[in-house]
């Protein structure tokens, strides 16, 4: 005897409450309403692909950072508010960010 059929065998006229089901992907990130500014680099030499204007909150943005370095299979940083990711990513990262539900803004070329 589960926890449901004890409660109907206590309150025979109570019905349960229907759950929506939460199958459906929500995304894990904090969304914002201004598009996130993703542009592209040159630094000593070697492209790099910066992301921009996320003003979600820290944990938030390292756990962006860290899915699209999974996601790449490169190297990165987060520093001052933006996400440094080595290599020129520009059109895989919109595409991530797009399907995750964010505004994305290609700056430089």
């Amino acid at each position: 005897m589960d926890l449901k059929d004890q409660l109907k065998n206590l309150f025979p006229d109570y019905e349960p409450e229907e759950t929506p089901d939460t199958n459906e992907e929500k995304s894990s990130y904090w969304l914002q309403d201004d598009p996130i500014i993703c542009k592209y680099e040159k630094r000593k030499g070697k492209p790099v692909t910066i992301i921009e204007g996320y003003n979600g909150a820290n944990s938030d943005f390292k756990k962006l950072a860290k899915d699209l370095k999974t996601l790449l299979g490169v190297g990165g940083s987060f520093k001052n508010e933006s996400i440094i990711i080595q290599g020129d990513y520009r059109d895989k990262i919109m595409d991530f960010l797009k399907e995750n539900g964010f505004s994305v803004k290609r700056v430089g070329g």
